[in-house]
């Protein structure tokens, strides 16, 4: 397991392409899935350091993958961060009573997802900042209007 490999498990593959590009910018390797089920495939068989996981996905959902994951002692410590569009009251609650590590609400804020990736995976986080660089002010990419994504 290296340090700097994330798993991203989103079934909108607009959202998966900008963590992904984002994360890859920043020196990560990523893995992705579109499914509960490929998630937990790959955590498996190629545990990462940190999991982004969608918790609406199709066939197995978001939080039976994440209980899979870690209900095995293989992959139980890695952290999982729950993606999810239903930012109602209460809901980081449950999803941390799920068992889920953190939240990001959608539509995702880069700046949001690149402060907890180096929250989680400080000890082996880059000696610059992860919201510094291509990430403006807002946290949408420079160059482009402030990117978020939903779904």
């Amino acid at each position: 397991m290296s340090a700097r490999h994330i798993l991203i498990v989103d079934d909108n593959e607009k959202n998966l392409k900008l963590i992904r590009d984002v994360l890859q910018f920043k020196g990560f390797t990523t893995l992705e899935a579109a499914d509960g089920e490929a998630a937990v495939r790959i955590a498996l068989s190629d545990p990462p350091a940190l999991i982004l996981m969608d918790v609406q996905l199709p066939g197995m959902n978001g939080c039976e993958a994440m209980k899979a994951i870690k209900a095995d002692e293989r992959t139980r410590a890695i952290p999982i961060i729950a993606l999810t569009a239903m930012a109602m009251r209460g809901t980081r609650e449950s999803l941390l009573s799920d068992g889920f590590d953190d939240y990001i609400s959608k539509p995702v804020e880069i700046k949001a997802v690149l402060s907890l990736v180096q929250k989680y995976l400080s000890p082996s986080s880059p000696s610059t900042p992860l919201t510094h660089g291509a990430i403006g002010e807002g946290g949408g990419l420079k160059g482009g209007e402030g990117h978020k994504t939903s779904g």
